[in-house]
């Protein structure tokens, strides 16, 4: 079967299947905890190499301050329990998103454990922290922009290559495959730039309950889907 390099996860649902079972937000939220372990699991079982999480965004500091220190301390929680595992089974963490507006204690334990992991070239775990697609790209035209007005680089040679060296990780392969869970049609923000050829599945599974059966439903719909990126398929071009 034709696996994914990349695949990159909106992770949905999680306060609605808490609100189903009588539970607070919360709860959903470390269910979901768990349902990453079980999805980084399955993705090296398939030898997925990279795998992306939409963890939260730059719209979600909006939401209740009780639930935003929830949040940020279940983080905390999480990278304190799993990063032996990850350095152990070779996975480079690497953060993407707006690292000021995160609590420096987390912020300062995301650090070590990518200092930690740094030297593994083989899988990768990255986590989208404050992170929002548009606020990507204009951080990236804002670092151009500043480089055109000192007269480092010349306007008139600004290409797509270019642009994306400017992006919060710009050797990081686009994705894929992006999945979204729990029934959602949407990207909601996320890696605009770098999804532009990427497939996109939709599943109504909550995140909490993705297993492995919805994550194979997901890789074999991604090995059925033609990718052209633009062009034309054999048949059409012969």
């Amino acid at each position: 079967m034709n696996t994914p390099k990349h695949i990159a996860f909106i992770m949905d649902g999680n306060g609605r299947w808490a609100r189903a079972r009588g539970m607070p937000r919360l709860k959903g939220h470390e269910a979901g905890a768990e349902t990453v372990k079980r999805v980084l699991s399955l993705a090296g079982s398939y030898g997925i190499p990279i795998v992306s999480l939409y963890a939260f965004s730059v719209e979600n500091w909006s939401r209740p301050s009780l639930e935003v220190r929830g949040l940020m301390s279940l983080l905390g929680r999480f990278l304190e329990r799993e990063a032996d595992e990850l350095f152990d089974k070779g996975i480079r963490l690497r953060v993407m998103g707006r690292r000021e507006d995160l609590p420096a204690a987390l912020d300062k334990a995301l650090a070590k454990t990518e200092e930690r992991t740094a030297g593994f070239s083989g899988r990768q775990l990255v986590l989208c922290l404050s992170y929002g697609g548009r606020t990507e790209i204009a951080a990236a035209a804002r670092s151009l922009a500043r480089d055109v007005a000192s007269g480092l680089v010349d306007p008139e040679k600004i290409d797509e290559s270019l642009f994306a060296s400017r992006l919060y990780l710009p050797d990081l392969p686009d994705p894929d495959l992006i999945v979204r869970t729990s029934g959602e049609r949407r990207l909601s923000n996320f890696l605009l730039w770098q999804c532009a050829y990427s497939e996109l599945y939709s599943t109504p599974v909550a995140w909490p309950d993705f297993g492995e059966d919805d994550f194979r439903a997901a890789l074999e719909d991604f090995a059925s889907r033609q990718r052209r990126f633009g062009g034309l398929e054999p048949a059409a071009q012969a």
